[in-house]
């Protein structure tokens, strides 16, 4: 991830080109195109305008049980308006939470990447950003009350990284109480330390860490249930054999963890992870062989539940939310999604035992990431364009 503050014009995109870097595997075949939507119409309505500086970069949105909004930014700040200043015609200012001098925004996909309130004590709001010398991921605590104090920061974790992009950055507290860390590979190109395959590393993963009684002495805990707490691994895996899960979400009825995981340049892939999955990166990239270009296959690795190929203009998938508003009776138990670079709105539904596939929307947002109301209706973040509500077009 880069500076928005720094970079214009056509170097954004390279914002979240999660996927554009180079890659060896042959496409084998192309996935059905998206159908389109028969029953759901769309429309986006701007919620929070963007503006010159950091407004342009949202990373997070969330609502907490009081019904206050928050938004995390890129370069290092989170605000938080009232529920009625939503569609308010009107610039914000920055805060409560400034910590633009500990967050390196320098490569394209570092910056303040992630964003969680405890669900067991809404006093405590936990970030994932980047860090510089050395490069690092962090996990901390802040206080959250009226205010968010950048003092009462608790470092939780911090992960090295060897190069600037595959940050991953998503947080979520699951429906168990646990907090879930999403990290990358590493980065670069194809995976070159192949930390995907190897759960002894925290790199192309997704933790699972209790973090309720959280002290500086002991920051986390190992759930008992982790797959690798006997050994195998590092016992911080919930699951390995990913690339990039940029953004991932729970179902709020059902409890799956859906994960969109950034391809290399051919797939980009939705997953649903499971307890010790292992979802095959880098010997593959989406169901297709990546190294080994062929023979790749094991009855260890977990496919996607659906892939699209990386043609056109598509770049970098940017997972979403099951939706269980009540705005949109139609979309009820879809999974909404996006491309980055087409802006196009996908939504996976259920039917039988297969999967479907259709296009919601079009549009010519760059869609950096989705949020989730308290109600369960979903927003869209678009790096530039400000934050948008997603509404039934009668």
């Amino acid at each position: 991830m880069y500076s928005i503050r720094r970079m214009a014009g056509i170097m954004t995109v390279l914002l979240f080109l999660l996927a554009v870097v180079a890659g060896c595997a042959e496409a084998t075949s192309t996935p059905p195109a998206a159908e389109p939507a028969a029953r759901v119409n769309l429309r986006l309505d701007r919620v929070l305008p963007a503006s010159e500086g950091w407004l342009e970069g949202p990373t997070n949105f969330l609502q907490a049980a009081d019904g206050r909004i928050l938004v995390a930014y890129q370069e290092g700040l989170i605000s938080i308006f009232e529920e009625e200043d939503l569609a308010a015609e009107h610039i914000f200012v920055p805060g409560p939470l400034d910590i633009r001098d500990r967050v390196s925004d320098r490569g394209w996909e570092e910056g303040l990447l992630g964003l969680a309130l405890s669900p067991s004590n809404e006093r405590h709001l936990f970030v994932n950003y980047s860090a510089a010398s050395p490069r690092r991921s962090v996990v901390s605590r802040f206080n959250y009350n009226e205010a968010i104090a950048p003092e009462s920061e608790l470092v939780i974790l911090e992960v090295p990284q060897p190069y600037a992009n595959h940050n991953g950055g998503q947080i979520a507290f699951g429906p168990d109480g646990y907090l879930y860390i999403g990290l990358g590979d590493g980065g670069s190109a194809g995976d070159p330390r192949r930390n995907g395959q190897n759960p002894a590393t925290l790199l192309g993963t997704i933790l699972r860490i209790d973090v309720f009684e959280a002290t500086a002495e002991h920051p986390y805990a190992i759930p008992p249930d982790n797959p690798f707490v006997d050994g195998g691994g590092r016992p911080e895996v919930w699951a390995y054999g990913l690339r990039n899960p940029w953004r991932f979400s729970f179902d709020r009825d059902t409890g799956e963890l859906w994960t969109g995981d950034v391809g290399q340049n051919r797939w980009e892939e939705i997953d649903i992870i499971e307890r010790g999955g292992n979802y095959g990166w880098n010997a593959t990239e989406g169901n297709h062989c990546f190294q080994p270009s062929s023979d790749c296959e094991s009855e260890e690795f977990i496919p996607p539940v659906w892939e699209y190929s990386l043609e056109g203009e598509a770049c970098s998938v940017i997972g979403g939310y099951v939706y269980r508003g009540a705005a949109i009776p139609g979309l009820v138990g879809t999974y909404v999604y996006a491309d980055f670079c087409t802006g196009e709105i996908f939504g996976l539904r259920r039917d039988g035992d297969d999967l479907v596939n259709r296009l919601l929307a079009h549009t010519d947002l760059r869609i950096a990431s989705f949020g989730e109301d308290n109600d369960g209706e979903l927003y869209v973040l678009s790096q530039g364009e400000g934050i948008f509500r997603l509404q039934r077009d009668e």
